[in-house]
């Protein structure tokens, strides 16, 4: 596999080599769409992951002093765009390269950000994130994890849940409170926890995919952790964790819309090679409805392309990450919907083709059924638009 960075180049010159670079590297069997894909093992992830980082594909906008390639976020969006097109496997870091990284990055100490950053980018230290709990889901100012100062330290008790990749990370962005409860919004901290702390139990969560180990309740038991790995001062946590959120719905896995796109060329592919489902593609129901997704699918990327500009100019995200996250949420389950029930009336004797495009679908499908609920569930976001775009009065 070829390594090195890309040459310092911008614009529609950088987009040619990272394409050039994603055709020649991509790994055998790895594309989705593509006949004789194999699902990856976790440590080929890892590997590519890492490849790609020290291609310059990852960590683009971090500072070089941290691992990072220095470039803007016009990069960042154009290898975005790239890597989307293909049907690469998702990312098993997202958590630390896009949330726990901006966020280090935003209120870490320069010994942290040393300390976390490269190790993240390597693909050494994998992280998760511990927000959500059994009482306080997308409500996280009612969350009841408490650290308590411990001479120079900390120990913090309480349970996560919905953890995503908790039996495989080194590090959990985690949130807790160190004031009461009360409070809400105040005295909240954020803690950089090692997975192997004393304490720490994990407790996979087998999915409706039926893979377990995604999705695990994380125990924390007088967990003792250092002060060198507290993020930021006691009472930032909420402001954090808010900024946090902003990035995890705007700009995490920027790639979704091209994503989206590369889907749904492989369903149009995949009705073509059956003759069971050609006539789909001329029915004016169905026709509509892949119109539907086709509008869709540029609704997100326009949704992305101001933020990038936005973010350029040093503006917040503020309430229009809640707009991307509803609108691709709601869409894409709509999608995968209508790829389940397009591809369920193949004929008995389908090819190799459409037996591999229902297997991918079937996974999308189950996947999308989350989407409507993590990174603030759907009655959230439309809280927040309600509150902070369109700024309705709040019901009696």
């Amino acid at each position: 596999m070829m390594d090195g960075m890309l040459p310092e180049l911008t614009g529609e010159s950088f987009r040619t080599h990272v394409r050039d670079w994603l055709a020649a590297n991509v790994p055998p069997g790895m594309l989705a769409d593509q006949p004789g894909y194999t699902t990856p093992t976790l440590d080929q992830c890892r590997a590519w992951e890492a490849a790609m980082h020290r291609a310059g594909l990852a960590g683009i906008t971090w500072p070089k002093a941290y691992g990072g390639h220095g470039r803007t976020l016009r990069e960042h969006l154009i290898a975005n765009q790239e890597i989307g097109a293909l049907a690469l496997p998702e990312s098993v870091s997202s958590i630390g390269k896009e949330l726990a990284g901006p966020i280090i990055l935003a209120i870490g100490t320069e010994e942290q950000k040393r300390r976390y950053l490269p190790a993240i980018l390597e693909m050494r230290e994998m992280w998760c994130q511990g927000f959500s709990e059994p009482e306080a889901g997308s409500d996280l100012a009612g969350l009841r994890t408490r650290a308590v100062r411990d001479g120079g330290g900390w120990r913090i008790t309480g349970q996560k849940v919905w953890t995503s990749g908790a039996a495989k990370a080194a590090r959990c962005l985690l949130l807790a409170r160190t004031g009461p409860l009360e409070d809400r919004h105040k005295g909240l901290a954020l803690f950089a926890v090692p997975m192997d702390a004393p304490g720490i139990r994990v407790r996979p969560i087998r999915q409706i995919n039926d893979k377990a180990g995604g999705f695990a309740e994380v125990f924390l038991d007088d967990v003792p952790v250092g002060q060198e790995d507290a993020l930021g001062a006691p009472d930032e946590g909420w402001a954090a964790a808010i900024r946090v959120l902003g990035i995890e719905r705007a700009t995490n896995r920027m790639y979704r819309a091209w994503r989206f796109e590369n889907e749904l060329r492989h369903l149009i592919a995949a009705c073509r090679q059956d003759a069971a489902l050609m006539p789909l593609l001329r029915d004016g129901a169905y026709r509509r409805r892949l119109s539907d997704t086709l509008i869709d699918i540029e609704i997100v990327k326009g949704n992305v392309e101001p933020v990038v500009e936005a973010l350029v100019a040093g503006e917040p995200i503020g309430a229009r990450g809640s707009l991307m996250k509803l609108h691709w949420s709601e869409a894409h389950q709509r999608f995968a919907s209508l790829a389940m029930e397009m591809l369920s009336q193949a004929s008995p004797e389908a090819p190799p083709a459409v037996i591999a495009a229902q297997k991918r679908f079937k996974d999308i499908y189950l996947q999308a059924r989350a989407e409507t609920i993590y990174a603030g569930t759907t009655e959230i976001q439309l809280g927040i638009i309600a509150d902070r775009v369109l700024n309705l009065p709040r019901g009696k």
